[in-house]
């Protein structure tokens, strides 16, 4: 009998414990969306094989956040980019529709990598001062710096 209770006493005992540590990581891995508020640069783009100062040799891209409005903004390098901002928790989406200026760009094809790379992601997150743009399985994409 001693051991029956024994055992249940340890059983709840090690429900409780994994409970408050997996309420304890789901807490501290989402986000406040608030940190996305403001203006970043790009300082980091996975995929192509050329150079970050060749894809961008003019200009990098930059991407804004109106958390607020519910809106984003930006530029390519070359166009200027802006709407709706899609974002839930640490999920963020921007297959949605941008409107775009049509300038001739003449850096190469840095505009349609940052683009492309865009519509891949999935999630965000900010670490060490730095905005993380990440792809499932956490993957970083692209990386900012506040400006």
């Amino acid at each position: 009998m001693i051991m029956k209770r024994t055992l249940f006493a340890f059983f709840i005992t090690c429900c409780l414990l994994t409970a408050c540590n997996s309420t304890k990581k789901t807490t501290a891995s989402v986000p406040n969306v608030s940190q996305l508020e403001g203006t970043w640069e790009l300082n980091y783009i996975t995929g192509p094989r050329i150079a970050f100062g060749g894809l961008y040799p003019y200009k990098k891209p930059s991407i804004r956040f109106d958390v607020a409005n519910n809106r984003v903004n930006g530029n390519t390098s070359c166009n200027n980019f802006n709407g709706k901002l899609n974002v839930a928790g640490n999920k963020i989406s921007f297959t949605d529709p941008l409107a775009m200026t049509k300038m001739m760009c003449l850096d190469g094809n840095g505009e349609n990598v940052f683009l492309e790379t865009l519509n891949k992601v999935d999630s965000w997150s900010v670490l060490n001062g730095n905005l993380l743009i990440l792809k499932m399985d956490d993957v970083t994409m692209m990386r900012f710096v506040k400006k």
